[in-house]
């Protein structure tokens, strides 16, 4: 971790970075995007030198503001007790005036999110409307078997935020401006969103170190953790701002080799009467082997040039068996009871009779 705690970008590196990735997204400006809102996201992208073993989500604080202010904010509260959905609504507008807290645009309690917006059109419609999702963290459990998986899937789950802090306009004013970034057990590449183009190219420079030092400060592996980092928009290519030196994969191929399993004392010495066993094994082996040949070859010489006479005598022999059960029936069918002899030649001098013509 002390490896990867050391990394340090170059100001001047990223600043030009940033110079020609704004200078990109002014030529690609046109008619049609002059809009409202003409910003582009501007995110990292980190490539760690290995998968992680768990996943983590990492908050990061931002020195400037990454959100515009024409972005839309959407809170979930809990139910306070005795009140209905209208009446949880007018008091927590009130809580959030009274603590100077003014990016919120929408509060929906979680009565309301469970009966208006429980078809699929109502939950896609939310997801467009707005930009960002704040939840309490009393209520931040129940939330995904009513939102759905397309909140996940666009990465606007609701962040959690302790509406009962002191500083809650500090507090939420910190999860707006501020990002955070998904470290999946998944893959080797991961992305957060830092700025947009609407900001300079100092306070980009700034947001960007910030997020590199808390990431490499709050992620859970060992070692040497960051192997490239780029910049990058939503239509742009991106642009390296820090390659990680070829020492380091020498330094991982080691850790690997020491966190194999040790040999233990005793271990060379079995291994040794393994192998004289086995050698004493395939020798004995191959002597049987030998002596198998010895007795085998005189064997196949007559098999491999046989006389005409066993061929004979053994077909001769198997044909006499075979034929043995045949003269048996021919027997029992001479051998026939005097009764149907008697009975048989009765019926042929019947018909003998029969068939002599009558004589005048």
């Amino acid at each position: 971790m002390a490896e990867g705690k050391d990394l340090s970008l170059d100001r001047a590196q990223v600043k030009k970075a940033v110079q020609a990735l704004q200078a990109f997204l002014k030529t690609k400006s046109t008619s049609d995007a002059l809009f409202l809102d003409e910003t582009q996201q501007i995110s990292l992208l980190f490539t760690l030198w290995k998968v992680p073993r768990v996943a983590q989500t990492i908050r990061i604080p931002l020195p400037h503001g990454q959100r515009t202010d024409t972005d839309e904010v959407c809170l979930f509260t809990r139910d306070e007790p005795n009140m209905t959905s209208e009446q949880t609504q007018r008091f927590y507008k009130k809580l959030l005036e009274v603590k100077g807290v003014k990016n919120i645009s929408e509060i929906i309690p979680y009565k309301a999110l469970k009966t208006e917006y429980k078809p699929f059109e109502a939950k896609r419609r939310l997801l467009g409307n707005f930009d960002m999702f704040l939840s309490d963290d009393r209520v931040r459990r129940l939330l995904p078997s009513h939102l759905g998986k397309h909140f996940y899937e666009r990465k606007k789950e609701p962040l959690s935020v302790n509406l009962q802090s002191k500083q809650l306009a500090r507090d939420i004013q910190k999860v707006i401006q501020g990002t955070s970034l998904k470290v999946t057990n998944k893959g080797c590449c991961c992305m957060a969103r830092v700025a947009h183009s609407g900001m300079t190219a100092d306070e980009v420079t700034d947001n960007i170190e910030a997020a590199v030092q808390t990431v490499v400060a709050k992620m859970r592996t060992k070692g040497p953790i960051m192997k490239l980092i780029h910049i990058k928009s939503q239509t742009s290519v991106a642009l390296p701002i820090y390659t990680s030196d070829l020492s380091n994969l020498d330094m991982l191929q080691k850790k690997e080799k020491r966190t194999k399993t040790p040999k233990k004392k005793g271990a060379k010495k079995q291994e040794k009467n393994e192998t004289d066993a086995t050698n004493e094994t395939d020798a004995t082996a191959k002597e049987g082997e030998n002596v198998e040949e010895e007795e085998e070859i005189p064997q196949l010489v007559p098999i491999a040039t046989p006389s005409k006479k066993p061929k004979l005598e053994k077909p001769s022999k198997k044909k006499q068996l075979e034929k043995a059960p045949k003269p048996a029936k021919a027997k029992k069918g001479k051998k026939k009871s005097p009764s149907k002899v008697t009975k048989k030649a009765g019926k042929t001098d019947f018909k003998v009779k029969r068939k002599v013509p009558k004589v005048k």
